[in-house]
């Protein structure tokens, strides 16, 4: 006779034991409890589970860029957790409208008693900054000392592990070095590229000056085509593109640039479509992360002003420089500068969109 496996309780299977009782207000301990205290805790802990599930997606992306080779099945399902990533970040963003039902007077019946904790302790925030790709040269730092110096034992190794390691921007730069589309046969991507620039500078120019503008507004307007080409030029040009990197003007390399390009302007053809979402996911989450970056500025100016922070940082004017700072896929975002319209955008002969559709022969 088979033994019956014991009933598994809702209690049980989400330790809610555990959970439920992790709330431990320090103010409760001085004999001075405050009420709000609890809200705070419990939000911070919040964020805290939600990290850990923002860990646990990006940990699987990587995962799976870290193969040689990538199966292009695989590339919807990276989307959807970097997706499942994002949506998360909507919710740490609007959690701020729920602390913020404290008012300065509430924070400061506790406050004194946190110093010298800090958000900036976070060691799972700090894993996913790290992991995204913001490595110590990039941040801003505070204090004269790295950020890891706030971390011991086994939490600082695992910081400086991340370090030393891949990160996902690593991984998807050189998952867009191996696209193989920026050359096809005789389809020569960035030299058409470079080409439909120029049309489209001297058509723009020659519109310019057959209209009815004064000559100074025709001057100053055909300046700023000229201007926004050699832009263009020195982005296209791959030494001094190079040369960018060398002075950190660009992080990302110029064949995985040129690639990301390829996929923005010919994101409508059916195999560019995933590896688009994918882009724009990545860009979207460094966009979302600044956010809430920055609604923790507008929350602290609210309740504490110019007041040092509890781990001993200038409060809001540190939250304030990482809010640009410590964005990492802005070459990314940046591609937007650099798409034409659909007018423009060079024809693909049509042995290179069978390559890049979904062909059916009988």
């Amino acid at each position: 006779m088979s033994e019956k496996s014991p009933s598994l309780h809702y209690s049980n299977y989400l330790e809610l034991d555990k959970i439920l009782k992790a709330q431990n207000p320090v103010s409760s301990s001085k004999g001075n409890e405050a009420h709000e205290e609890m809200l705070f805790i419990i939000i911070h802990q919040t964020y805290e589970l939600w990290f850990k599930q923002i860990l646990h997606e990006l940990e699987s992306v990587m995962s799976y860029f870290g193969k040689d080779n990538i199966d292009e099945e695989n590339i919807g399902l990276i989307v959807g957790r970097m997706e499942r990533a994002n949506k998360i970040m909507d919710v740490l963003v609007d959690q701020v409208d729920i602390l913020e039902t404290m008012t300065s007077l509430d924070f400061l019946d506790f406050r004194h008693y946190l110093s010298p904790a800090s958000g900036f302790q976070s060691h799972q925030f700090r894993k996913i900054e790290l992991m995204l790709g913001l490595k110590v040269e990039k941040r801003h730092q505070f204090g004269g000392c790295p950020y890891h110096n706030q971390f011991k034992g086994d939490t600082k190794k695992e910081i400086l592990g991340l370090e030393g390691g891949e990160s996902l921007f690593d991984l998807v730069e050189k998952w867009l070095e191996r696209i193989p589309f920026l050359k096809i046969g005789d389809f020569d991507f960035i030299k058409k590229y470079e080409q439909a620039i120029n049309k489209m500078v001297d058509q723009e120019i020659d519109s310019i000056t057959s209209s009815s503008l004064s000559k100074e507004d025709q001057q100053l307007r055909i300046r700023m085509i000229e201007e926004n080409k050699k832009y263009f030029e020195r982005v296209l040009d791959e030494n001094q593109h190079s040369q960018a990197i060398k002075e950190e003007e660009t992080a990302l390399s110029y064949k995985a640039t040129m690639s990301a390009l390829l996929i923005n302007l010919y994101r409508d053809e059916p195999i560019l479509h995933l590896p688009y979402q994918l882009l724009r996911s990545l860009v979207d989450l460094d966009h979302k992360v600044a956010a809430w970056r920055f609604r923790h500025v507008q929350m602290v100016e609210k309740m504490l002003g110019q007041k040092i922070g509890t781990g001993g940082s200038s409060g809001q004017g540190y939250l304030k420089e990482t809010v640009d700072k410590h964005k990492v896929f802005t070459d990314l975002a940046n591609i937007a500068t650099l798409m034409i319209s659909r007018s423009y955008l060079p024809e693909l002969p049509k042995s290179v969109k069978n390559n890049l559709g979904f062909t059916y022969n009988k």
